[in-house]
């Protein structure tokens, strides 16, 4: 599966927005590989400010939780940098909970919440 057809982006505002697809919606190790490749240029954009939108995740591995965090270091110290989650279950949330990074990122309860906040950033 490429990530092409796992991930599209778009830019809302100066905000990218990632959206992962239906086939993302359980994001198990079958799919990292790809859903990764596809996140590595998100790294790049400028400016550097990244809402991925969850909407279809209903579960997610520790192994998309370190895609995450690497596309969260690659964005968050550059000048205007900014990173956030939208559309997270209540299954999800609670791993972030429980993993403490509910404390490290921002989560906004929806896409038009998250590209309003990044975008005053």
């Amino acid at each position: 599966m490429h990530g092409s057809s796992l991930v599209t982006t778009e830019t809302l505002d100066g905000v990218t927005v990632v959206t992962l697809s239906p086939k993302c919606a359980n994001l198990s190790e079958s799919v990292i590989q790809p859903v990764s490749d596809a996140f590595v240029a998100l790294g790049a954009v400028d400016p550097p400010k990244v809402v991925v939108n969850l909407k279809h995740v209903a579960f997610f591995s520790s192994s998309f939780i370190e895609v995450l965090f690497r596309l969260w270091n690659s964005v968050k110290d550059k000048p205007s940098g900014g990173f956030g989650l939208s559309n997270i279950n209540d299954d999800c949330r609670e791993i972030l909970d429980i993993t403490n990074l509910s404390r490290v990122w921002n989560i906004y309860d929806d896409e038009a919440a998250a590209v309003a906040a990044l975008s005053k950033a």
